[in-house]
């Protein structure tokens, strides 16, 4: 199913967090310091990924009752990414290994956004619902703009 364009801004959200995920792993794979990746993750949770999740949690979420599988299985990995957030920002207190975790954890968490809470919400969810929604997040939803300059994945 196409993706409604009310959904569309989250779904562009969701391309830059699996490319976090990427930049992390890639990151690890090569061998930088920890720490920059560390940073990195700190800054773009702080700058776009926790604004992402308090915009799912305010304004798609509710489109499903409080005890359905699929809001209550989100707003449970929205809870286990922000924990792993935490203990990323301990470093060095962690070895780090929270990292490969937090990479493998958020692309599972998207792509279950988009393969199925997403298809769910705009086939339950009335079209003038939607519209609202689109009217809302053109107001108040921000695009991703990565300004990060210490670039390690590259």
């Amino acid at each position: 199913m196409k993706r409604h364009t009310a959904l569309v801004p989250l779904s562009q959200d969701h391309h830059f967090g699996l490319l976090l995920s990427w930049k992390i792993r890639k990151g690890l794979k090569v061998g930088f310091e920890k720490e920059r990746i560390v940073r990195y993750v700190e800054y773009y949770f702080g700058e776009h990924l926790s604004t992402h999740f308090e915009l799912e949690e305010r304004h798609i979420f509710p489109f499903l009752d409080e005890n359905h599988p699929m809001r209550t299985l989100a707003e449970k990995q929205h809870r286990e990414l922000r924990a792993l957030v935490e203990e990323i920002n301990d470093f060095p207190k962690g070895k780090g290994e929270e990292l490969e975790t937090f990479a493998e954890k958020l692309e599972q968490h998207i792509r279950f956004e988009e393969r199925e809470l997403f298809e769910h919400i705009q086939q339950v969810t009335p079209e003038d619902k939607m519209e609202e929604l689109e009217d809302k997040l053109a107001y108040i939803h921000r695009k991703v703009d990565d300004t990060w300059t210490d670039r390690f994945w590259e």
